[in-house]
């Protein structure tokens, strides 16, 4: 599985510049590598980021997460995200989950990780407790 240097290229972004509140990235099966599906910019919510993702598609995603501590300091917490729908594809959900890993290691910086089948595995309270 081959890396699309976009991918490395704004996540750097993300994590530096905060240029994007969130990156969705896809493996196109044609080309067998991972390249940027969707950017959310800096004012996009949450809720945003859950919506972008495909209802019976596969994903990995990252999520820039502000947060203020129980000490009231602001803090920020890049989230990964292996999405994979119970209605996506065996051979998707395969792919992804046996190319998670080398993924995940070419983005320098990931804080958290979170695997979702459903919405309700990845809830704001979940983000929010696992942040903390």
């Amino acid at each position: 599985m081959y890396v699309n240097d976009d991918c490395k290229l704004k996540f750097l972004e993300l994590k530096a510049k905060r240029n994007y509140r969130f990156i969705v990235y896809k493996i196109d099966e044609q080309t067998q590598q991972v390249i940027v599906d969707k950017l959310g910019g800096p004012q996009e919510t949450y809720e945003d980021f859950t919506n972008s993702l495909p209802e019976h598609g596969c994903r990995y995603a990252v999520f820039d997460y502000d947060f203020t501590t129980d000490e009231n300091c602001q803090k920020s917490k890049i989230f990964f995200f292996a999405w994979s729908p119970d209605g996506s594809r065996v051979r998707s959900k395969m792919l992804y989950a046996s190319s998670k890993d080398k993924f995940k290691r070419q983005l320098d910086g990931i804080q958290a990780e979170l695997q979702a089948t459903d919405p309700s595995e990845m809830t704001l309270d979940i983000i929010k407790a696992r942040a903390l």
